[in-house]
């Protein structure tokens, strides 16, 4: 392997705490043990840039695993080194029981077949969660030939372990300084190939969706979904990377498991691990009749009781499952809920609860070409580092600097804004540095789009008070209100139900003699300057005479349209966007000159909304020839409404019902008029 500029500055920034991750798959199948055991073992001995230093501790590696790893048919040879040498050292996943016939607990160790291994009380209670699921651990097992010639004796017996952990109580302060020496872009390709895989293999959507996987680990309380097709790993960073996460197979769960034993009182996998991961999720249904509503209770408020008990709990909630089709045709025939437990599947109140719905289908299946042959930080390293962001908060980081526009309920400010706590602890692991607008609202529209797409299901379900999706948001007091959509919902050539950025119109021209109407797009953006100018390499001449037109409108009755702002001191650039065969975009000079208004204003037009009709150089309105024809087209497109200038109502007596029933049409009787009916609220 050649090391990057990258590799460089992390083994600088991170000494010690790194390891070249193409190690790990060395080992990969060889021993009986996930990622991040491997990885233990290669950061104690393979930490390195030096390859000499690399290459004796890959035989250190090679050794122990080969030493104290159990594989399919040794374990009677491992327990007979037990007997003969008096104890054998091995590294096996650990849980523990309490016996009540002998008021004692016993150990089982899977690898080795035994689950009657005895172990004092205080080293059970140093590690709660061998109670609950275990964990990995080098074990020091002892063998005692007096007690094994009693009646019913236990001669194994744990004589001490050490769990499989790498770093210290102050391993954040250690990542956070060396962060502080990386640029924003390095940061995040290094967590990429921490997790194993080469940042530069995936596009920016598949990234995206890599650090939404993460936030579950850095932000309590958190429950997301993750739907889509097989292979693309949706499992493994919850199985293989973390100690702190546990996988929960498809299958039964039952509640003493996942919440509390009400026999024993002994506290459920949420209170044990950061990240409770349901794998195959249409296959898990509860032992309990009101399991998910016990479920439900928690992931709204963290809480679930035990008799008069109430007991709180930070662990975060993940459910990954399979679509049988593609994204597409999931939504013509149903909701992207769809593949969920029947008791879940229409359930709006638990889709309520859901922070974030992660599109699956963004992210790649797995291949050898993803890996990484880099640099990055230990798995366990990286999973205590994750553990310890737990307790902080960036929600701070929005106050005053973003705001959310009213379509938001409560419930979806509280998702948007855990996501975006976690996106920015990822990015920024210590609480003092100061974030950049630009990482903020990536944060902030990642976080909207996945909390949108939960709504838009609620709202295919049939839900009246989930209607409002139109998600939004404002950067600083003065900003422009921007709209964030979900991309599955959108298609390049239809007209959505959100509002376009500010400067931006979808308008049908009515055509002509030589060509027929057709569905555009003009967009206008404004700077410091004077004029406008068209951005087309040679535009159509009757688009050119629009605006021409609309120019002079602008500046003629520039206060009635835009009030005290100057049209002449600023600079207008407009673009033509045709989605059909007609190019010419003709008598399109009232959709230009609200363009204009739009950009200068800072305020979006209507999302849905189709405005057509021309004007004059005088200020009067143009007819339109074919109106039925255009609000044809607009409903084809995907309209919901249609603004025309009032001359077309009379002509659209023969409108059908079928469309008039699906696109509501508008009048107006001059510009300005226009204007008030087309801005957004």
């Amino acid at each position: 392997m050649t090391m990057d500029t990258l590799d460089r500055k992390a083994a600088e920034a991170f000494p010690a705490h790194i390891v070249r991750k193409d190690l790990v798959r060395r080992f990969r199948g060889q021993f009986p043990v996930p990622t991040y055991v491997v990885e233990f073992m290669l950061g104690r001995y393979c930490a390195s840039t030096e390859p000499t230093e690399i290459e004796e501790g890959l035989q250190m590696v090679q050794a122990q695993l080969s030493d104290r790893t159990v594989r399919a048919g040794e374990e009677e040879l491992f327990k007979a080194r037990a007997r003969d040498r008096g104890l054998v050292r091995i590294i096996d996943i650990i849980t523990a029981r309490l016996d009540a016939k002998t008021d004692s607990y016993l150990v089982s160790l899977p690898s080795l077949r035994l689950n009657d291994v005895r172990v004092a009380d205080k080293v059970v209670q140093d590690h709660e969660r061998m109670l609950t699921g275990g964990f990995y651990a080098e074990v020091e097992l002892g063998y005692d030939a007096s007690i094994a010639q009693e009646k019913g004796g236990r001669p194994f017996e744990i004589l001490s372990l050490r769990e499989i952990q790498l770093s210290t109580r102050d391993i954040l302060d250690k990542i956070s300084s060396g962060r502080a020496s990386l640029s924003t872009e390095e940061w995040k390709a290094c967590l990429l190939r921490s997790v194993g895989l080469e940042p530069e293999k995936l596009n920016e959507r598949a990234r995206d969706a890599m650090f939404l996987r993460m936030v579950p680990f850095v932000e309590a309380n958190y429950n997301m979904v993750e739907l889509g097709p097989r292979g693309t790993g949706k499992s493994h960073l919850y199985q293989q990377v973390s100690p702190y996460a546990h996988l929960v197979s498809g299958g039964k769960a039952t509640v003493a498991r996942m919440f509390v034993n009400m026999s024993n009182g002994q506290r459920g996998l949420v209170c044990q691990y950061d990240v409770v991961c349901f794998d195959e999720v249409s296959g898990i249904s509860f032992d309990q009749k009101d399991g998910v509503n016990i479920m439900k209770g928690y992931m709204e408020s963290g809480e679930f009781s035990r008799g008069r008990e109430s007991i709180r709990a930070e662990g975060s909630i993940v459910m990954v499952g399979n679509f049988d089709v593609d994204v597409q045709h999931q939504q013509r025939v149903g909701h992207l809920f769809g593949p969920m437990p029947p008791e879940m599947r229409n359930d709006t109140a638990f889709m309520d609860r859901i922070h974030c719905y992660l599109p699956g289908w963004d992210v790649p299946k797995v291949s050898k070409e993803l890996f990484t042959d880099h640099f990055g930080l230990v798995s366990d390293v990286l999973a205590e580092c994750f553990s310890r962001l737990r307790a902080q908060s960036r929600i701070d980081k929005l106050s005053g600097r973003v705001h959310f526009g009213g379509a938001l309920s409560g419930r979806d400010q509280n998702a948007v804004n855990k996501t975006v706590s976690g996106l920015l602890k990822l990015l920024y692991p210590d609480p003092t540095s100061p974030i950049p607008d630009d990482d903020l609202e990536w944060a902030v529209r990642l976080a909207l789009e996945v909390r949108r797409r939960v709504k838009e299901q609620q709202k295919r379900i049939g839900s009246a008070e989930f209607r409002n999706t139109q998600f939004s948001y404002v950067m600083g007091l003065d900003g422009v209100e921007k709209f964030v959509s979900t991309p599955e919902l959108q298609s390049e050539n239809s007209i959505g139900a959100d509002p376009l950025p500010a400067g931006q119109v979808w308008t049908i021209s009515p055509g002509g003699q030589d060509e027929g109407t057709g569905l555009f797009r003009i967009e206008v953006n404004e700077s410091s300057g004077s004029g406008v100018k068209i951005l087309n390499q040679s535009p159509p001449g009757p688009f050119k005479e629009s605006v021409r037109i609309a120019e002079q409108n602008l500046y003629a009755h520039a206060r009635e349209l835009v009030g005290e702002r100057k049209p002449r001191e600023h600079e207008f650039s407009i673009q033509l966007r045709a989605f059909d065969a007609a190019r010419n975009g003709s008598d399109v000079g009232i959709p230009v000159l609200m363009g204009l208004c739009s950009a200068l204003l800072g305020k979006p037009i209507k999302g849905g909304l189709v405005i057509s009709g021309g004007i004059t150089l005088g200020g009067s309105l143009e007819p339109v020839h074919n109106p039925i024809d255009l609000i044809e087209l607009a409903m084809e497109k995907g309209a919901e409404a249609v603004l025309l200038p009032i001359s077309s109502r009379r002509a659209l007596i023969d409108l059908s019902d079928d469309v008039a029933t699906k696109v509501q049409v508008l009048f107006y009787a001059d510009a300005a008029d226009a204007l008030r009916k087309c801005v957004h609220d």
